[in-house]
């Protein structure tokens, strides 16, 4: 049993292998009547059902509130091991002298992947009626890219939005931007998520496990769930009384990409203490091609380089808290800074004057056009119990500077030189502050067979504006709900599950005047001062049911997004798409009904899933493009204004794995979307940014002989995107294959990880359709080999 636990343990307690042989001696004798207690949970709730084992020989199982003890014991040198059919295992290594109290034994949900896929909606999952999918760390290690989103874009259903090498955002079922909700310790991540080319700032090195939501889950999350949520969990505690520190390392050969975070942690009994910091540096990326077309205009890429595509990170995190048997407290702090540049041309009449000289003499600085993004966060999580109660509460305070540099070109009425007194930074385009002080609040009880949960969540937002240019005004927000959710275990195969929600929300969008006089009108209002009040009313409905090898799953319910400022009153010109963009101050809130289902079977060698899903938006908002051309702020951009429109989504993921042999395993994964405006202006056409039919297929060859290691061949075929919406192209189909390689090996006496990668391997030249600059051809990274290392070093205190 202890072989193969420790497989499965925490790396703090694996290293303690060899002293396992010891509790064949005889115990120590301190006396023979001590006591062991302790409560098993999984994030602040009770695991009941647990089995924990004592030197393999006593067994006792956790009652409803997680609870255990062991009496009349012996002092002496003892394994604690707990086990849950739906959690990974967990084991101690102790000394027990005096009666012993652990308090918060943490659990961490049960993960089952397709080879690089993640399985959603298995057993260990069963008990939630949305379609599920989650990342380990493991994972997330093995397929560590450029940003979070492209390490997650293998999970069926999931894309990443890219931006060049180093930054992409979510994609859910082909919605994205304010659509999909990031939460990130227990908090929805606040920043300038509305931007297709503002990236998500998140530390992928910091992450543990991620849970992906799909669909609606706007009845616990509200606004900005309704395409759904990426769950950010943090990295699984320190184990009791070990210290130390773990180095992960990376690097990328096509930007040329350096990376290093060193975590140290340390834990007692009751208090663990955390910090981590991150550096990566990358150059510019390269594309299979040496040419392309922007806009018509013809653009060489000397040795295949995007020019101005380079970055660099700078991240700091902190951790500490408590953990006793009834309360367990956490604080936690961050501060993530990145810089990158704009690809150079492709930004406002960049491409026409592009010092390709300056630009090309390095592959490492970072010119005009650039961005700079500091995102700071704290975040204090509590839970208590109290009595049959589970009391929860958070509240966190973030804050998001956006700063966008470029040279100054005049347009429309603007002077056509700089003028010197105006007091901001003469290259400091745009600049966006935001400060979010959000707070959750719920309790959870069981009475009988209900699980009942309730609570609430208020959020306050402030953002500011600066720069010479302008897209959107200040605007001050807040936005409240309550919910109630229900769990009713009708008998061990089945389970129902109801919500109701209801949400509040305000915005004050300030006015805001040009800085320069126009010939006739003065100075122009951009944005007027304005008021929106909004509210409403959601509900869901779900069930689970198991039948032999088979796990059903179903849920019908409602979802809303509140609208943006950018949506409701942006009046300027984004450069990066050569367009004049006008909001609508009369929008409604987008509403969504939903069917999601799920059914997943599984034998000894066979693992089968599908997902189906049917969206229906009565209101739907999007970016028209209209018949009008701006003449005041641009050389003549076509105006693009926000409106609704009826839609209609349908579309599924299904998952195959097949275990051929001891050593080999295989397994398909495809997603398909599809949507049809059914209204407006754009009736008949599909939404943008929406991705293609795709399918990946592995080959994973994993060797008895070498124990911890696999080798994998992935293949990835998207067809043809030909449903679009002007001013979007056709995307042809392509197909690429990736290869991995990794394992773990003892140095000393820890436990290395190495993992490599080679993405693209063939160089194909290939567009992904929901990139940042699909619309000017620029095909997607040539191959890219990367290599991860981590090194933990774990002491015993």
């Amino acid at each position: 049993m202890f072989a193969t636990l420790l497989h499965k343990i925490p790396i703090g307690l694996k290293l303690m292998k060899r002293s396992l042989f010891f509790i064949v001696l005889p115990l120590l004798s301190f006396g023979q009547n001590l006591k062991i207690s302790g409560w098993v949970h999984h994030e602040g709730l009770p695991v009941s059902k647990a089995n924990v084992t004592l030197n393999d020989s006593l067994v006792q199982t956790s009652d409803k509130k997680g609870r255990f003890e062991f009496k009349g014991l012996s002092g002496g040198s003892y394994v604690l091991v707990v086990s849950h059919t739906e959690y990974e295992p967990y084991a101690i290594l102790f000394t027990l002298a005096r009666d012993t109290a652990f308090g918060h034994l943490l659990l961490h949900k049960s993960v089952k992947e397709l080879s690089e896929v993640v399985v959603s909606g298995n057993r260990a999952e069963k008990v939630n009626h949305l379609s599920v999918a989650v990342a380990s760390q493991e994972f997330i290690q093995r397929n560590l890219s450029g940003s979070l989103m492209q390490t997650l874009d293998k999970i069926p259903g999931v894309n990443a939005m890219t931006i060049g090498s180093g930054q992409s955002k979510p994609q859910i079922r082909g919605l994205g931007f304010n659509q999909v909700m990031v939460v990130e310790g227990g908090i929805k991540h606040e920043g300038q998520q509305w931007g297709a080319d503002h990236g998500l700032e998140i530390d992928q090195f910091a992450a543990g496990a991620v849970e992906i939501l799909k669909g609606s889950a706007s009845y616990m999350y509200g606004s900005d769930a309704i395409g759904g949520v990426v769950h950010i969990h943090q990295p699984r505690l320190p184990a009791f009384h070990s210290t130390g520190f773990s180095l992960n390392s990376s690097s990328m050969s096509n930007s040329n990409s350096i990376a290093n975070s060193l975590n140290f942690f340390y834990r007692k009994h009751k208090w663990f203490f955390g910090a981590r910091a991150t550096l990566r540096d990358f150059g510019d990326y390269k594309v299979p091609t040496d040419r392309i077309f922007v806009y018509d205009y013809a653009v060489n890429l000397p040795e295949r380089y995007i020019r101005n595509s380079a970055g660099k990170e700078r991240n700091l995190h902190f951790s500490t808290g408590r953990i006793t048997e009834k309360l367990y407290t956490r604080l936690l702090v961050s501060n993530v800074y990145s810089t990158g540049g704009f690809f150079a041309n492709a930004h406002g009449l960049e491409p026409r004057n592009v010092n390709e000289e300056l630009h090309d003499a390095s592959h490492r600085d970072i010119l005009l056009p650039n961005q700079k993004v500091n995102h700071f966060k704290a975040i204090s999580n509590s839970t208590f119990q109290a009595g049959k109660h589970t009391l929860s509460w958070d509240w966190a305070f973030q804050q998001n500077d956006r700063q966008e540099h470029s040279q100054y070109v005049a347009h429309g009425h603007m002077p056509p030189v700089y003028p010197i007194d105006l007091g901001i930074d003469e290259t400091l385009e745009r600049a966006y502050h935001k400060q979010v002080y959000s707070i959750n609040a719920r309790d959870e009880v069981g009475k009988g067979k209900h699980k009942l949960m309730y609570g609430l969540n208020l959020e306050h937002q402030k953002n500011d504006i600066g720069g010479w240019g302008f897209l959107l005004p200040a605007f001050t927000q807040w936005q409240g709900g309550v919910f109630v959710y229900d769990k009713y275990a009708v008998n061990k195969k089945t389970t129902l599950h109801a919500a109701l929600r209801y949400d509040a929300g305000k915005i004050k969008i300030k006015e805001y005047k040009d800085w320069f006089m126009s010939q006739d009108e003065g100075y122009l209002v951009r944005s007027e001062v304005a008021f929106k009040s909004f509210d409403n009313i959601n509900w869901s409905l779900g069930a689970n049911h198991t039948v032999g090898n088979f796990d059903f799953k179903a849920n019908v319910g409602t979802g809303f997004r509140i609208p943006l400022a950018k949506e409701l009153a942006a009046s300027g010109v984004n450069y990066h798409y050569f367009r004049y963009e006008k909001g609508n101050i009369n929008l409604s809130p987008e509403k969504l009904y939903q069917i999601d289902l799920g059914v997943y079977w599984k034998n000894e060698k066979l693992e089968i899933e599908l997902s189906p899903f049917y969206n229906y938006f009565p209101n739907y908002i999007y970016l028209n493009p209209t018949a009008r051309h701006d003449r005041l702020y641009g050389a003549g951009n076509q105006v693009f204004e926000y409106e609704q429109s009826k839609v209609l989504r349908y579309g599924a993921e299904s998952q195959i794995k097949w275990t051929i042999a001891q050593a080999w395993s295989t397994s398909l994964a495809g997603e398909y979307v599809y949507n049809r405006q059914l209204s407006g202006a754009k009736k008949g056409y599909n939404l943008p940014f929406t991705p293609p039919p795709s399918f990946l297929w592995s080959l994973t060859y994993t060797p008895h002989f070498l124990k911890n290691t696999s080798l994998t061949l992935d293949v990835k075929h998207a067809l043809e995107q030909n449903r679009i919406v002007p001013p979007e192209k056709v995307t042809p189909e392509y197909t690429t294959l990736n290869l991995a390689a990794g394992g773990s090996f003892s140095m000393g006496h820890q436990k290395w990880t190495l993992n490599l990668q080679v993405t693209n391997l063939m160089n194909t030249k290939y567009l992904n359709h929901t990139g940042f600059y699909r619309l000017i051809g620029l095909p997607e990274m040539g191959r890219n080999i990367i290599v991860t290392l981590k090194i933990p070093v774990v002491f015993t205190i």
